[in-house]
């Protein structure tokens, strides 16, 4: 029976290894497997929730091991260290409990591997950052920056004459801009659970960019608009402004100035996992992203796929299709007909990127975004109640890939149940 195997349970390679157990899987013309370091997803677009504590994982995170069982995949908890494409085994890292060996170094077979590995934050080497710095690449990273900007909230609640509390954010892409925001909306709920000493006028953001603008990805209009509603928060929003070491007191720039941080964040850049780089004689550039071909098949292997942020492939325009959890979604669904084309024995289609814009939530102050972006004539700009609708919508629509419309809308149903009889924050 053909066995495919996907390492990674992101957006891509969860949404990939449901869709492919519900049309293979249970029909058992198929063995499909999904590996994972973790026992649960998160969609990572809401991890600056959990790192502000918006957002509860521990309510929204799927398990894949029932996911699995569920929708006809099976599921192993590993993380991926090796690759022997000669006997067209992947080798899997030892997984211990402090010193107790779990479960050994292993080898998983397969037909077809899927790798859709997801990205890290890039610190490009800058001194200082792997020590000083928080990053936001999974939900434990999130779940650690939480706690430790709650006992800092709590610490200054306990004193007669509060010290203001530094933050500096690293990167003004999405991530960086919308945990700017919700630091704001942070600050003012805890205030309304009975820490009233600590005020917004006490909270000090500052967002550091190296470029010209925030939000480069988007256009200029969209990022002047968020730069404008987050000014109005307070943030102190630093543009053209290099940052070459990170010292326990703060980030330095280039021209020698300190931006003073009690917590600080690295959001600048993506990269894939570096022990892909090269990995067992397959094509990657400079960010450790595997070259893979139209059809999404790797350019050295074409029964190893890559989809996803650690996936790299030029588009007509010549740019490359950017690391976005929309890419993810359209790859993974593209691949089911890919693996399907070759099932048959066709010649499998051409993925085509269907950029459908970008949206950013500024928390409950605003959202701002362009729709459409893949026409001649530009983007359209949403903002306000609209964007937030729309952006709230690529959610649920990530859920409906993994669960249907049925079980969709029970999920929404019991989140705006969770907001009439839960705390609007995670307190602990």
């Amino acid at each position: 029976m053909q066995k495919i195997v996907i390492v990674g349970g992101g957006a891509g390679g969860l949404e990939l290894a449901t869709q492919l157990g519900r049309k293979w899987g249970k029909k058992s013309k198929a063995e499909i497997h999904l590996i994972d370091a973790s026992h649960t997803h998160l969609w990572k677009p809401l991890l600056h929730e959990v790192a502000t504590g918006a957002l509860d994982s521990g309510i929204d995170e799927l398990n894949y091991q029932a996911h699995g069982k569920k929708h006809g995949f099976h599921f192993h908890l590993g993380r991926m260290c090796g690759l022997k494409r000669d006997r067209k085994v992947i080798q899997l890292s030892p997984i211990y409990d402090g010193e107790e060996e779990i479960l050994p170094l292993r080898e998983i077979e397969y037909q077809q591997l899927v790798i859709a590995l997801g990205s890290v934050t890039n610190d490009f080497g800058t001194k200082g950052a792997a020590e000083h710095c928080y990053f936001l690449d999974a939900r434990v990273q999130a779940e650690i920056f939480h706690q430790k900007l709650l006992n800092q909230f709590i610490k200054a609640n306990g004193s007669s004459n509060p010290e203001g509390l530094s933050v500096a954010i690293v990167g003004a892409g999405a991530t960086g801009v919308e945990l700017s925001a919700e630091l704001y909306n942070t600050t003012e709920a805890l205030a309304r659970y009975g820490m009233s000493q600590f005020k917004t006028d006490k909270l000090n953001v500052s967002l550091v960019e190296a470029g010209p603008n925030i939000l480069p990805a988007l256009p200029k209009r969209i990022s002047n608009a968020a730069k404008r509603e987050l000014e109005k928060l307070g943030v102190n929003v630093l543009t053209n402004t290099m940052i070459t070491e990170i010292t326990e007191k703060g980030f330095i720039t280039k021209t020698g100035d300190t931006i003073n941080a009690t917590l600080k964040v690295w959001a600048a850049g993506v990269k894939a996992p570096d022990f892909l780089a090269n990995i067992d004689g397959l094509e990657t550039n400079r960010v450790n992203q595997l070259a893979i071909k139209p059809s999404l098949q790797t350019t050295v292997d074409d029964d190893i796929f890559a989809i996803g942020d650690c996936s790299f492939l030029l588009q007509e325009n010549g740019m490359a299709i950017p690391p976005r959890a929309q890419a993810a979604h359209q790859q993974a669904s593209h691949l089911l007909k890919v693996l399907g084309a070759l099932k048959a024995g066709k010649t499998p289609p051409n993925f085509v990127y269907r950029d459908k814009g970008s949206l950013v939530s500024l928390s409950r102050y605003s959202t701002v975004g362009s729709l459409m972006g893949n026409l001649n004539k530009g983007s359209m700009m949403i903002e306000g109640r609209i964007a937030r609708v729309v952006y709230v919508s690529l959610y649920r629509l990530h859920q409906i890939a993994l669960h249907g419309y049925f079980h969709t809308l029970l999920l929404s149903l019991v989140g705006h149940i969770n907001k009439v009889i839960r705390p609007r924050l995670k307190l602990h």
